[in-house]
């Protein structure tokens, strides 16, 4: 028997959903060993640690897990439990390193090993055992920090340990197999070098891309051209070797076992002929989802090399966690653009879908995003919990008091809005309060400009006053919209729509040319301070 979610979600047309149905029917039953036992189906993301973990980077783990917990409820019985699953999160660190990364220090230190192993090329950072090793910490310190339950796994452990040897040796096997795949994929010039496996040079320490010939595939010998003009029969196990990139790919799929990997759109190619190698080498291709990649303000690909994306680090300065993952689920098959300037609105939207939860049938639950969310790492319960003031009015309020505001500050003005105005008694808004801070110092204090109003607006603004004058302190921000909507729609202003009355509202009073609502603007901001708002506008 199922339960009402699992039930709910054979239909659901949430995203996750439609993945995870993709494994239940790869698995009808479940996923089960040579005996007949329920064993874990293997979802899989992939990193390669040539530069330093970005959003992109974790947007896969995340969204992978989506899916992980999606199939989980799917198949969930009557108990809630769910069929068995892991979460590898692998690293491609026996790569070569191409070019070296425009954000690093000591780049001289890279420059002088490029072509070697990333896990075997010392720390520009001077804090880890190699430049891998440093960026694999990066990775793992923010997923474990994110609360993520996975699995890491290091190519080079794999390649060194003799994990993968058996693997390779079926690459060997299957090598003209595998040429036949890739050869016609490939432009003429680069037919002439191009080989599955990548030797290790024994005199240089390099990843060389050149010829190989097969000598012995059970004992994994090959032969081929050192870098210095050497002919080399050199063992390929035990980590004396690196598969070409797709090659490698399809190996690791079958020799681990992976059920389901997502990628990036730019990887639509290796993923075909990833799948054919993986069949060659008697393996089943895993199920997967292909997303847009994302873009920078400039609406250029992010890059790890170039750095021109937003860090983890940076969203988390100018935002939440449950902000970051609410941008990451949304539509995976559409592009969107990945900078400061998008962090305020998904805050907000995260908020607004985690408080209607509670209201909605099971049905609309699984289309919620932070249904999602809240489950992807064992955090269900808080549903319907609301933010006492929305994140935009909080950067209103910043930014009005200017680019030296303090916590302090902004907590007694929070004073005038929220019952029990006590950062211990709403966490949730403290963070918020200490990201509106950095994000109005460093993108919206330095824009903005109050103009002086025209004479209508002079008016307008004098009315607004007089009204204000007249309300109680503890109007309600109700109250103070009608008053404001009141003075908008008088034609003795001359306002064409209200939309023009907000709009110099926000350039003469906020400096902006678009704001809160403004009832509950001066509720937050206090009836007096908004009038000495006014006056200073007034004053020009």
């Amino acid at each position: 028997m199922t339960n009402a979610v699992s039930t709910a979600a054979q239909t659901s047309k949430a995203w996750p959903f439609e993945e995870a149905r993709k494994l239940v029917k790869r698995f009808p039953g479940g996923k089960k060993d040579a005996e007949g036992n329920l064993v874990p189906v293997l979802f899989e993301t992939g990193y390669g640690p040539s530069g330093l973990p970005h959003i992109g980077t974790f947007q896969e783990v995340l969204r992978t897990t989506l899916v992980r917990r999606a199939y989980e409820a799917l198949t969930a019985d009557e108990t809630g439990q769910g069929h068995p699953t892991r979460l590898v999160a692998f690293s491609d660190d026996m790569d070569g390193l191409r070019k070296v990364p425009d954000n690093v220090p000591n780049k001289d230190v890279l420059s002088a090993n490029l072509g070697k192993p990333l896990s075997r090329i010392p720390d520009p950072f001077g804090t880890h055992e190699s430049f891998a090793h440093h960026n694999n910490a990066m990775l793992r310190d923010f997923l474990d920090r994110f609360g993520f339950d996975y699995e890491f796994v290091s190519a080079s452990d794999r390649y060194n340990s003799g994990a993968f040897d058996d693997a390779l040796r079926n690459v060997l096997r299957h090598f003209d197999d595998i040429m036949g795949i890739m050869l016609p994929t490939l432009r003429e010039e680069r037919r002439r070098t191009y080989s599955p496996v990548l030797p290790v040079s024994p005199s240089t320490g390099e990843v060389l891309q050149v010829p190989i010939e097969v000598i012995d595939a059970e004992a994994g010998l090959v032969r081929f051209t050192d870098a210095d003009g050497t002919i080399v029969e050199q063992s390929i196990l035990g980590g004396n070797s690196k598969l070409q990139w797709k090659v490698d790919w399809a190996m690791r799929w079958v020799a681990l076992g992976v059920d389901y990997e997502m990628c990036g759109k730019d990887l639509t190619d290796s993923v075909r002929e990833s799948g054919k190698i993986a069949r060659a080498l008697g393996g089943r291709p895993p199920e997967g989802l292909i997303y847009e990649l994302f873009l920078d303000e400039n609406g250029e690909k992010i890059s790890k090399s170039k750095g021109n994306g937003l860090t983890i680090e940076q969203w988390l300065t100018y935002g939440s966690e449950e902000s970051l993952g609410f941008y990451l689920f949304r539509e995976p098959k559409s592009a969107k653009s990945l900078h400061p300037g998008v962090i305020a609105r998904a805050v907000d939207e995260y908020w607004q879908f985690r408080e209607k939860i509670p209201a909605q049938p099971v049905e609309q639950q699984l289309g919620n995003p932070v249904w999602h969310l809240l489950r992807a790492n064992g955090e269900a319960g808080g549903e319907g919990e609301a933010l006492p003031v929305t994140y935009g009015l909080l950067l209103n309020l910043v930014g009005v008091l200017g680019a030296n505001a303090t916590r302090e500050q902004v907590w007694s003005y929070l004073a005038n809005y929220v019952e029990n105005a006590d950062p211990a008694a709403h966490p949730a808004l403290d963070g918020l309060v200490t990201n509106a801070l950095a994000y109005n110092r460093d993108f919206v204090a330095p824009t903005l400009q109050r103009r002086k109003p025209e004479e209508n607006e002079a008016r307008a603004l004098a009315a607004l006053d007089e009204e204000l004058a007249a309300t109680s302190d503890d109007a309600t921000a109700e109250l103070i919209q009608n008053i404001v909507y009141e003075i908008g729609k008088d034609p003795h202003y001359g306002f064409e729509s209200l939309r023009d009355w907000f709009k110099a509202l926000y350039e003469t009073l906020l400096g902006s040319s678009a704001g809160p609502r403004m009832g509950s603007f001066i509720a937050l901001y206090g009836i007096a301070n908004t009038r000495a708002l006014i006056a200073e506008a007034l004053e020009g």
